[in-house]
């Protein structure tokens, strides 16, 4: 029987920055952009814990739905080289994930329903994919983490989707800059899952994972990290021409240890080690977040 201890640990905590600084980044720039607009930031507290709660649920759910399906399709075995995974280890029977997962998913649609009351229809066609494809990323019948298209998927529901929904759910406006931002925060969402994906590569081509490291190589997959870390940099230039230098200049702060992470995945061999690069790719994205809203907080208004 698990323990609450091991479904705390199921739940991935490490993977959580993916969920938490969307919503942050949208929020906030969301409060930076009615500034410049009216001379007065708004947002609001209640929709903000909402729409991160729902997040962070929708995370929780598909690591639990992940845990249940790669076990049942043989991904996951008591041989992986990742963290412990209760259905993996027998710890917890894969059906029981599955339901767990389900359970976690309508916990984020019911919080999601002050959002949809506060801005109509529109919440509903952005929720109701996000809250398929928790189960769709690994189950379903076209299983995006099993097809290459998972880093597809992080980019557009944990960066381009969440960043500008929130931005929307405290505006009620569709913002430009908030589709740059959420390309920057997605593009190091997507080098926690490129790690991952690196790390397992040769265990998911032994079960038939198909993932971008299994179709195209190692070599393409550290590329790939390389290049997602570099242009989420580089889109930031946008902010230095729209008004907001700092959003460009104090994230660049994190650049030296984001090139350092990627010297790292070329001179590592796939393995266990990349476990400890996965917590700093998760680090870089939570501080790049924090940076990001600083700079548009203390940019001149």
């Amino acid at each position: 029987m698990p323990r609450l201890a091991d479904w705390i640990a199921a739940a991935r905590p490490k993977t959580l920055p993916a969920a938490i600084a969307p919503v942050a980044v949208g929020t906030v720039l969301a409060w930076a952009l009615t500034r410049r607009e009216t001379g007065q930031g708004h947002w609001s507290l209640g929709l903000f814990l909402c729409t991160l709660a729902s997040c962070m649920a929708i995370q929780v759910a598909t690591n639990y739905f992940n845990d249940g399906l790669d076990t049942l399709k043989g991904a996951d075995t008591r041989r992986r080289l990742g963290p412990r995974r209760l259905a993996a280890t027998g710890a917890a029977a894969a059906r029981t994930m599955l339901r767990a997962g389900a359970l976690v998913l309508a916990v984020a649609a019911l919080l999601a329903l002050p959002l949809i009351q506060e801005r109509g229809w529109v919440m509903l066609v952005i929720g109701l994919p996000s809250l398929y494809f928790a189960y769709g990323y690994t189950g379903g019948p076209m299983p995006l983490a099993y097809r290459g298209l998972g880093e597809l998927f992080v980019i557009l529901f944990f960066g381009l989707i969440a960043v500008t929904g929130s931005a929307f759910v405290q505006s009620g406006e569709w913002y430009q800059a908030a589709v740059v931002a959420g390309f920057q925060i997605g593009c190091l969402s997507t080098v926690l899952i490129a790690i991952n994906n690196l790390r397992d590569v040769e265990e998911d081509r032994q079960s038939g994972k198909r993932t971008l490291a299994v179709r195209w190589g190692v070599g393409f997959a550290r590329v790939e990290i390389f290049l997602l870390i570099v242009g989420a940099h580089a889109v930031g230039f946008y902010w230095w021409t729209h008004h907001f230098p700092r959003a460009f200049t104090l994230p660049l702060i994190l650049l030296p240890a984001g090139l350092w992470l990627a010297m790292q995945i070329f001179l590592r061999p796939p393995g266990r080690g990349h476990n400890r690069l996965l917590a700093l790719a998760g680090l870089q994205l939570i501080l790049f977040a924090v940076l990001l809203c600083i700079g548009w907080i203390t940019s001149p208004p």
